[in-house]
């Protein structure tokens, strides 16, 4: 399903290239897909205000996490300052996404690595 491969990897995708693509790959006109997709993300960000999990099979979960409060640093100058609580959209990708993703930075492909501390004894 995930067969998609990218040259480069700082592209960024767009709704509207997401919509290019979905118009020709179905026939349908762009105008038809660009209201239903737009439909779909507002229908997504409803369910996520009034505090519900949106599960889209074979991508991944949106959820709303709370983040307490808490102190930040800046960096440049060490000074502290306090970061107020909030509310946040954590996505979790699904087991097929992970795989996908994972079989392609195996093979060689383009996805992003992860950093590895200094610590880590990979």
């Amino acid at each position: 399903m995930y067969s998609y491969r990218r040259t480069q990897v700082a592209k960024t995708v767009t709704r509207a290239m997401l919509s290019e693509a979905v118009a020709e790959a179905t026939g349908f006109a762009r105008t038809d897909v660009g209201q239903i997709s737009d439909r779909m993300i507002e229908l997504i960000g409803k369910a996520l205000m009034e505090g519900e999990t949106v599960k889209l099979t074979g991508f991944g979960s949106l959820q709303i996490r709370s983040r307490a409060e808490r102190v930040g640093r800046n960096p440049r100058t060490g000074t502290q300052h306090r970061i107020t609580p909030r509310h946040t959209v954590m996505f979790t990708p699904s087991g097929r996404l992970r795989e996908a993703l994972d079989a392609l930075v195996e093979g060689g492909g383009s996805a992003p690595k992860k950093k590895q501390s200094n610590g880590d004894a990979r």
